[in-house]
């Protein structure tokens, strides 16, 4: 896999991005977090760790982007594609950027779009925004969405991506005979799952979680305990590894030397249920068409919440499979099936695998599970 992207891939964002800004009446997009900071530059860094920094990027009407960046991103960020890069001495408590960003949003004129829908966030100081606001003289309103629309939909170049870190969880799926057992507290197999996922090509491991327990587990998003694993439990592990700066999302189920009747049929619903939501994950289909597809053989209704979501530059982004979501499927999303199912009192099971969808119909991203669930 190629690190990074080719100018050309930027060039057609930022295009894409300034023909929406001509329908939206926009004379520039402010931007102030990461996966739109990196979206037009292809600046990746884990630096936006720290709270600590404001960055600052401009999408103008026409032109390449202007970037307004702590100084200490400068060297990084010369090397994209970016060439009109101002920069401050940062952190200033008096005027972090606020002045340089006025100044450059005033050469662009306005209105200014800034991401305001679901998911989106400001990145900066609230008062900071009012002064530059303010300084700049200028209308701020919503981008009409345009971030958003066009991050939902891939490019090859960022679906091989997604592919790539998928091959990367699947191979340490494949390992799990290697750190799972009975007697093997739960902490120490995430820990050694993160290690795997490792040794086997992700960048980073933002997320993992799971759960175990007997016939099922009663929550997917806790922290692992010290608990060992006993002779019937069902043990989950679902990663959200990165590679260049792009997600999968996905998780397997494992039994734990035996396998009641209850955990098999439970598993081979979910895979029934995840077929379904596969075929019925079509460009013009509805989101909540491809919830009810895996909701009608997993029993869940409206209190199942969602299952599934985009996949991409985050763990979660975009659309929900739910019931109140219609966005429309188009060629080049990338999505998450994730249906779940309860095996008794305060326990359940879920499964969860990556797809992107294309003109023709959806095409699986993981190595989809079969019916039968892996027995350690």
């Amino acid at each position: 896999m190629i690190r990074g992207f080719p100018p050309s891939e930027f060039e057609a964002r930022v295009a894409r991005a300034q023909s929406e800004m001509t329908k939206a009446g926009l004379a520039a997009l402010l931007l102030t977090t990461e996966p739109e900071f990196r979206y037009f530059t292809g600046f990746l860094t884990r630096f936006w760790e720290s709270p600590s920094r404001p960055w600052f990027l401009i999408v103008p009407a026409s032109g390449r982007p202007v970037a307004v960046v702590p100084s200490i991103g400068a060297a990084l960020l010369g090397q994209s594609w970016i060439d009109d890069i101002r920069t401050w001495a940062a952190p200033d408590p008096q005027d972090d950027g606020v002045t340089l960003l006025a100044d450059a949003l005033r050469e662009q004129g306005g209105p200014v779009g800034v991401p305001s829908g679901p998911e989106s966030g400001l990145r900066m100081p609230l008062a900071d925004f009012a002064r530059v606001q303010s300084l700049s003289g200028l209308e701020f309103r919503d981008d009409a969405g345009i971030a958003a629309r066009l991050r939902a939909i891939k490019s090859d170049a960022e679906i091989a991506k997604i592919s790539a870190v998928c091959d990367v969880a699947g191979r340490a799926f494949d390992r799990m005979d290697e750190i799972a057992g009975a007697d093997v507290p739960l902490d120490r197999i995430f820990r050694a799952f993160q290690g795997l996922l490792l040794e086997e090509g992700a960048d980073y491991v933002p997320y993992i979680a799971g759960g175990a327990g007997q016939g099922g587990y009663g929550c997917v998003i806790s922290p692992a305990t010290s608990r060992p694993l006993a002779h019937g439990d069902v043990l989950m592990l679902d990663t959200g590894a990165v590679v260049d700066g792009y997600f999968c999302d996905f998780d397997r189920n494992f039994a734990i030397t035996t396998v009641s009747d209850t955990t098999h049929a439970a598993h081979a619903r979910l895979i029934e249920a995840t077929q379904a939501g596969f075929d019925a994950a079509r460009p013009g289909a509805r989101a909540c068409d491809v919830f009810a597809a895996m909701a009608a053989i997993t029993g869940g209704g409206e209190e199942a919440g969602r299952l599934g979501h985009g996949l991409g530059m985050q763990l979660t982004e975009g659309l929900s499979l739910s019931p109140r979501d219609e966005t429309v499927i188009e060629a080049g999303m990338v999505l998450t099936l994730e249906p779940g199912v309860e095996t008794g009192p305060g326990r359940l099971m879920v499964h969860e695998e990556n797809i992107v969808i294309r003109k023709d119909g959806a095409a699986p991203l993981t190595r989809f599970a079969g019916p039968a669930i892996p027995v350690l």
